[in-house]
């Protein structure tokens, strides 16, 4: 990780679930609720384990984010990502106010390197 004043950057390894299919609904006494997929919880669980610990970033900011996945079936979905970002180096998913997404394919290594700088 390297943490500037005004940029965070930092790598976490493994491939996210993509947001539209993150969830998956279940019936809790008889009402049909919509969950986290198990694929989501457990990228969730590891993208806490592995982001550095920084001071949020306050104001508006410029999300970059390359995501390296497994194999060329999955579409490119930054949404989970940007979403266990909040409260982690920004305060609220409104302060995102430019976003440069990349698709990128390492069968070895999946990762999303990310870098968040203030606009």
């Amino acid at each position: 990780m390297q943490a500037l004043s005004q940029e965070i950057k930092f790598t976490v390894l493994g491939e996210p679930a993509s947001k539209a299919n993150s969830r998956k609904m279940v019936y809790v006494r008889g009402k049909p609720m919509f969950i986290k997929s198990s694929k989501a919880l457990a990228y969730a669980s590891a993208f806490k384990q592995q982001v550095p610990r920084c001071e949020l970033l306050g104001g508006d900011v410029i999300v970059e984010l390359t995501i390296y996945y497994a194999s060329r079936r999955p579409d490119l979905d930054e949404s989970l990502i940007l979403d266990l970002l909040q409260g982690v180096t920004y305060e609220n998913a409104r302060q995102v106010k430019e976003k440069h997404i990349y698709w990128g394919l390492d069968k070895e290594n999946p990762r999303c390197e990310i870098v968040v700088r203030k606009k």
